[in-house]
């Protein structure tokens, strides 16, 4: 076949090569910076078999909107690429947060040989050792359901914006939804009508299950710090401190739904520990420190964090806020009015904007009356925040790849 492959730095260099691999004939366009592969214009003139397209892209966009051809998602090519060579069981994760803690907190429970794929990284278990760091595009499923897969191991994975379809069993951490493709699409729709490619998925506590989607309060209940789990004949109950903590009541709710529907007992989840930059809190002198910077962070994220410092710190000490987006990878923004609304309602002492972004706008963001300064990286606001903090609290809110 000719296929012409669509966006080349979130995924599209790595599926035309998998696609050439297997001996088609491909063509690329980088549609962002028009670096790399064919001109869109010579794009144009040719005529292909089929495209692929990322689901981010507007669908005005030239060669989709005057598209002849058939056109399939990046999602959609990854499982065809795969075709049955897939990991067993293999877990696809996707929504708008709770995605890495999730699928961390299901790898726990599994046993043997696997692969663990996040944002956070590509682990192989049990050691835990690094096989990379490649995104959570689509496309970065190709090389590690290939390891899984390798090694007949098993495979949990964080999905950007949808599942492949390629999976046993598919997870959506969050209802919670936002625009994109040039505010033509919307997220939670996205996923649920990907969602529909797999066998079986587990939906957020609360939210209606149509066919074969399980909402996870189906199977379990959690109630102060206790979960009960019961499905097909398994029942019994654990208990785990984390269920008091926001960032990891769902995830924990979602992982002990999935282990359940996989036939293995959630209750080793009491077991499972913080992750870093998930509501993690830790002493740094006297200063209490709450470090929430994930792909995820978002306002409401951050006032959690905000909420646990003062909890543990006392409401009257001082607060230093390190918040923003770190320059590169994330696709989805950190917007400025929703930092400026934050920090007007929590009113901390000291702000440390993370990014270039805001810098423009920085003293309107912020307000008289506050401290601030502007960096560019995490590490530089948290130098930063305990360089200059002797007592009270620092938060780190910033979204980042950890």
């Amino acid at each position: 076949m000719h296929i012409l492959v669509l966006d080349t730095i979130h995924g599209g260099r790595v599926i035309a090569e998998a696609l050439r691999a297997r001996g088609h004939s491909v063509d690329m366009v980088d549609v962002y910076r028009g670096q790399a592969g064919i001109s869109p214009e010579e794009a144009l003139r040719n005529s292909y078999d089929l495209i692929v397209a990322p689901v981010h892209l507007d669908p005005a966009y030239p060669l989709l909107e005057r598209a002849i051809s058939p056109v399939i998602s990046h999602h959609q090519a990854v499982k065809w690429i795969l075709g049955p060579g897939v990991p067993h069981p293999f877990i696809e994760i996707t929504g708008a947060r709770g995605k890495t803690t999730t699928a961390h907190a299901l790898a726990h429970l599994l046993g043997g040989p696997g692969i663990l794929h996040t944002s956070k990284g590509t682990h192989r278990y049990p050691s835990k050792a690094s096989h990379g760091k490649f995104g959570i595009t689509p496309a970065s499923l190709i090389d590690a359901a290939s390891h899984a897969h390798s090694i007949q191991g098993w495979m949990v994975a964080e999905i950007s914006l949808g599942f492949t379809g390629a999976g046993q069993l598919g997870i959506l951490t969050s209802m919670e939804t936002y625009s994109f493709a040039a505010k033509k699409k919307d997220a939670v729709e996205e996923k649920m009508r990907s969602a529909r490619s797999l066998p079986c998925v587990i939906l957020p506590p609360g939210t209606k299950g149509e066919g074969t989607m399980i909402s996870a309060d189906e199977i379990v209940e959690v109630k102060g710090d206790t979960c009960r789990f019961g499905w097909k004949g398994m029942q019994g109950e654990f208990s785990s401190h984390l269920f008091s903590n926001e960032a990891y009541r769902v995830p924990l709710t979602l992982a002990a739904a999935a282990a359940c529907v996989l036939g293995i007992d959630p209750a080793p989840l009491a077991m499972f520990g913080l992750l870093e930059g998930r509501l993690n809190l830790s002493k740094v002198g006297k200063t209490v420190l709450v470090d929430d910077s994930n792909s995820g962070t978002c306002a409401a994220t951050a006032r959690q964090a905000i909420r646990l410092a003062r909890q543990e710190a006392g409401s009257g000490d001082p607060l230093t806020l390190v918040i923003g987006k770190e320059d590169g990878a994330i696709c989805e923004g950190f917007p400025g009015d929703e930092i400026a609304t934050l920090i007007r309602q929590e009113a901390p002492e000291r702000v440390i904007l993370v990014g270039s972004d805001y810098r423009p706008d920085a003293a309107l963001m912020i307000g008289q009356g506050i401290r601030a300064s502007c960096c560019d990286t995490l590490a530089e606001g948290r130098d930063l925040a305990l360089a200059e903090c002797r007592r009270g609290m620092v938060v780190l809110a910033v979204k980042t790849w950890r």
